[in-house]
């Protein structure tokens, strides 16, 4: 169902007009019209100002409004007829609010706070009327005015849990196709198969535990107070799954590179414009963690040929890995030739850095440096990523040095040809 396809602002205050053409009580609903724009404004601002609803921070004015007028059209009509029988009716025609939050990336909690304070600015706003009416206006207002929004948060929650399931069902697909790849591709030591079955116990078993659990729940009717923890289930369930795919996805990767699997497309690749896509997608990750940002790229060469998707993938390791590691201070991408024939791309990070003893190791799979019971690391680290790294930059026929201190940073630096070979070996 879209936005905007039904029951929009102005009919509804036609319907309000012929349902109470004579006006002999008091018209709640007028007032409702009256003060929507400044509802509108003071429940925006109240978003966005709310530390409980991170998700509405980067969302424009328009994405977080949404469908709140159509809402207050309701309101109003049902306000000028007295009658609450066509809430449902009027609500499901103009809402879709659950699915668009799904999808912006709100979480359950973020979309009952929402309600919350649209409920209370409307009573703000509304209080000096509704304490001039009778008490049984008041009443009544107070009434319909809790049903429309008990409603809408009805059919928010059950578009946004529909939306969360349909992404659980992609998932559990994905996961089902990367497992019979692993099954065929995945051929590694014992000790290496060993970490990866310990390290896909947790997750496999949280998904498993949550789905049981919201089948049972899913059983009975559940009441609107009740549909706040089922949906956390499900988010729960979707975490896991997603670290559960990313860590499969990590090791069939490496798999393939350790088998020889990967052909190279080696194809003329815009430097600057790889960089910039990569910055992009880096950004909001490197800004929720407070972290400065910089790229220096005036030097670096302008086309190299290499393969796109593959150097992409090297620069998006290093950055995130570098994201990951750092809690704070700043993190600097910088490309420059290097010589006749070479360039290089260095990232230089102020995280938790690297002992001496371990910096052969890092690009080992499933090495992680430090002693795990004095040095936390990131939940979703698989230690892969470094390891996939190195081959990638073998394979473009390049190499990778790493300089670091700990407690200081770290320094990552590629180097890799102006152009890749086609060579015997590589295919």
């Amino acid at each position: 169902m879209a936005i905007g396809r039904s029951l929009n602002y102005n009919e509804a205050w036609a319907t309000s007009a012929k349902l109470n053409p004579h006006g002999d009580i008091m018209d709640y609903s007028q007032m409702l019209a009256d003060k929507t724009d400044t509802i509108l404004k003071s429940w925006i601002e109240a978003v966005r100002q709310d530390r409980n609803i991170e998700s509405a921070d980067t969302l424009p004015h328009s994405a977080i409004e949404n469908h709140i007028p159509h809402l207050l059209g309701a309101m109003a009509a049902l306000l000028s007829q007295y009658s609450n029988s066509d809430i449902k009716l009027i609500i499901e025609a103009s809402l879709d609010h659950g699915l668009l939050r799904a999808e912006q990336g709100y979480d359950s909690a973020e979309v009952a706070r929402e309600y919350h304070l649209l409920r209370q600015v409307i009573f703000s706003e509304l209080e000096t009327e509704l304490l001039a009416g009778t008490t049984a206006e008041v009443f009544k207002a107070f009434r319909l005015i809790d049903a429309v929004i008990d409603e809408a948060i009805a059919q928010c929650f059950n578009s946004y849990v529909a939306q969360k399931l349909r992404e659980l069902q992609q998932i559990q697909s994905q996961l089902q196709l990367t497992n019979q790849e692993l099954n065929r591709l995945v051929s590694v030591n014992q000790e290496n198969l060993s970490y990866l079955a310990h390290e896909l116990k947790t997750p496999l078993n949280s998904i498993i535990g949550y789905s049981e659990l919201f089948l049972r729940k899913g059983r009975a009717q559940t009441e609107i107070k009740d549909t706040l923890p089922g949906i956390e289930h499900i988010e729960r369930v979707l975490r896991n799954g997603r670290q559960l795919l990313r860590l499969i996805n990590d090791a069939l990767e490496l798999a393939r590179a350790d088998a020889g699997k990967i052909k190279l497309n080696l194809r003329q690749t815009n430097v600057q414009s790889l960089i910039n896509t990569v910055v992009e997608m880096m950004q909001p990750i490197a800004d929720a963690k407070g972290l400065k940002l910089a790229v220096t790229s005036d030097c670096a060469p302008k086309q190299v040929v290499a393969d796109g998707q593959r150097l992409q993938q090297i620069v998006t390791n290093l950055l995130s890995n570098a994201i990951r590691y750092t809690e704070s201070g700043s993190i600097e991408l910088s490309c420059s030739r290097a010589g006749e024939a070479n360039w290089t791309i260095a990232i230089t990070d102020t995280g938790i850095g690297i002992a001496p003893e371990d910096t052969n190791r890092i690009f080992d799979p499933f090495f992680q440096a430090g002693e795990a019971r004095k040095q936390q690391y990131p939940p979703d680290s698989t230690g892969l990523g470094l390891a996939i790294v190195s081959r990638l930059v073998t394979l473009l026929q390049g190499q990778i040095e790493v300089v670091s201190e700990i407690g200081v940073g770290s320094t990552f630096t590629v180097i890799l040809p102006l152009e890749v070979k086609i060579l015997q070996a590589v295919s």
